[in-house]
């Protein structure tokens, strides 16, 4: 075969596919230096043919094992990663000419130095050019373990959400979550070009993230999920809040009054006042510390926000590759969730929200939370926010991103009893 040119989109594409799956490195940063330098259109194309080969790799092993009939596994990582990448062109995008997808991802492998893996790769995807589309259509989504592999997600993911909605509800979440999620942003001053949400304020829809107010400090990207979880603190003027896990910032610089914002890591530190400082809050002061682990002054806060690292199971469709490599955190959220606790005024609240759908990062901590002692739940958050209302816990919001269009969270409001 000769040699065939190789575009600049697809040889980026490669590379992050090549060096999320085999390096464990994160989708997004490994596009940020692949696509270095790309105009606008490549880059554009770079990032939908990564993010999408990432986010379908087990329908597309599927597709490739049925046609090639041998265990994808077992290939050379750089034909793994080229047949991935032409199988999801074939099989997902309309308008890519088959000639490009299959000669251009058979070149990636010859420019691999694997020779003797070309005719092979070439095979697979000349047949995959004709049967992929109708392959992946065809497949079985009648039980978990089906809608895993046609819908592309782990054993465990698919499990626990056929468990908890019910298997309607979750073939509508998987599907959700392999779509492109809406472009949100948090209008800080000024104005932007966009529809505002109806349920959220200050929650814009917009085409795209203008980059010169964003520099500017004038809107900042966040999901309307995430910013109901800023607003379900209800923090007022005059009040001291803790935000236990604060960077990047986006929830902390919603709240009022005086706000001390917790980072652990120390380069997030550096990122969370930064982004501080460029949305104009006076009123936080970042504190690089454990959130466990605190200074014994920060104590008798007025409310507190534990938005604890988890699972993300509900931000899957912005985060391609965050499905591979997920795992549920239970025992540290409740441990962040009990400090959080012991800094607050009795009588305060503190307010949990993990952004996942996962009961046992979610109603479970809660509950073992409730059941220690010192917290009751603050009956008034669900009748704030009746749209979120939880469907199967009333006294917690939830949202879904095929219900409510936004990305998935667990949000309740507890309140520290009185001594």
């Amino acid at each position: 075969m000769a040699s065939a040119a190789i575009s600049p989109a697809r040889a980026a594409a490669f590379d992050v596919v090549l060096r999320v799956f085999e390096d464990e490195a994160y989708a997004d940063r490994a596009l940020r230096t692949a696509a270095a330098g790309l105009d606008a259109r490549d880059g554009a194309l770079a990032r939908q043919l990564a993010y999408g080969t990432v986010q379908r790799a087990r329908t597309l092993d599927h597709a490739i094992e049925a046609i090639g009939r041998r265990p994808v596994r077992r290939l050379d990582p750089p034909v793994r990663a080229a047949l991935r990448l032409g199988a999801f062109q074939l099989a997902f995008l309309d308008g890519v000419p088959r000639y490009a997808a299959v000669n251009e991802s058979v070149e990636l492998v010859r420019r691999a130095r694997l020779e003797r893996a070309v005719a092979f790769t070439n095979a697979v995807l000349r047949r995959l050019a004709d049967d992929a589309r109708t392959l992946v259509e065809a497949l079985p989504e009648a039980t978990w373990e089906d809608a895993a592999v046609a819908h592309s997600y782990p054993d465990w993911v698919a499990q626990t959400w056929w468990r908890e909605l019910g298997a309607e509800g979750a073939r509508a979440l998987m599907r959700a979550q392999n779509e492109a999620p809406a472009t949100v942003v948090r209008l800080i001053r000024g104005d932007v070009e966009g529809e505002p949400d109806p349920d959220v304020p200050r929650a814009w829809h917009v085409e795209r993230v203008d980059e010169e107010a964003l520099a500017a400090g004038r809107i900042w990207p966040q999901s309307t999920g995430s910013q109901l979880a800023g607003l379900a603190v209800g923090a007022q003027e005059g009040e001291s809040v803790l935000d236990l896990c604060a960077a990047p910032g986006g929830k902390a610089t919603m709240l009022r009054g005086s706000v001390v914002a917790v980072e652990a890591n120390e380069a997030r530190a550096r990122e969370l006042t930064e982004n501080v400082r460029r949305l104009g809050a006076e009123n936080v002061r970042v504190v690089h510390a454990d959130g466990r682990a605190l200074p014994p002054e920060l104590t008798g806060f007025d409310r507190a926000l534990v938005d604890a690292p988890c699972s993300g199971l509900g931000v899957l469709a912005s985060r391609p590759d965050l499905r591979w490599r997920s795992q549920p955190l239970p025992e540290l959220q409740l441990e962040l969730l009990a400090a959080a606790s012991a800094r607050v005024r009795p009588g305060g609240t503190v307010t949990y929200s993990v952004c996942t759908i996962n009961a046992n990062e979610a109603e479970a901590v809660v509950d073992e939370a409730l059941g220690s002692g010192g917290l009751e739940v603050d009956p008034t958050l669900a009748d704030e926010w009746p749209r979120f209302r939880h469907t199967v816990r009333p006294e917690f919001l939830q949202t879904l991103p095929h219900l409510h269009g936004t990305s998935g969270f667990f949000i309740a409001r507890l309140r520290r009893i009185a001594a």
